[in-house]
């Protein structure tokens, strides 16, 4: 997807969980659950993987996501991975400015209250992700995509390994 759900609480969590220092709470190797519905035609899909956040090897500051896993379409499976890179906000330790691998922006992300909403435009469709933090080892991201070309809902699950 080279921009990237319907907002929900995930099983059992109810209330957020304000994030300090969201680097240092996104650093290491998580577990990913991805759900992927396209509300237009009813095809449904799936990602099991893992995402790494750490240090660039480049020495350049924040932080590398690197998820990588299984994607499923309609029965069929295929590797998965992309690159995201998180760079420390301008104002405070709990925010962070998100961009894709070559460096173009995609979004802001404040998790001081536990919770953030982020949109980011792409070509004439507009992806909305709300990103809840619920404890120490769990958050999720819903991206609801929306416009003429795509009409999708991706809820990811990440569990601290």
């Amino acid at each position: 997807m080279g921009c990237t759900g319907e907002a929900g609480e995930a099983e059992g969590m109810s209330e957020f969980w304000p994030v300090a220092d969201v680097l240092a709470y996104l650093a290491g190797s998580w577990h990913v659950e991805r759900s992927v519905r396209d509300l237009a035609s009813g095809a449904a899909g799936s990602f099991s993987g893992t995402t790494v956040f750490e240090a660039p090897a480049d020495g350049g500051p924040g932080l590398l996501h690197h998820e990588s896993g299984t994607f499923t379409w309609e029965g069929a499976a295929r590797p998965a991975e992309r690159t995201l890179r998180f760079l420390p906000g301008d104002d405070g330790a709990g925010r962070a400015d998100v961009r894709f691998a070559d460096g173009r922006p995609f979004h802001d992300l404040d998790l001081t209250s536990g919770r953030h909403v982020a949109d980011h435009p792409c070509a004439a469709d507009l992806y909305r992700g709300e990103f809840t933090v619920y404890d120490a080892d769990h958050w999720r991201t819903v991206w609801r995509v929306g416009g003429p070309a795509k009409d999708l809902v991706l809820t990811t699950d990440y569990t601290r390994n």
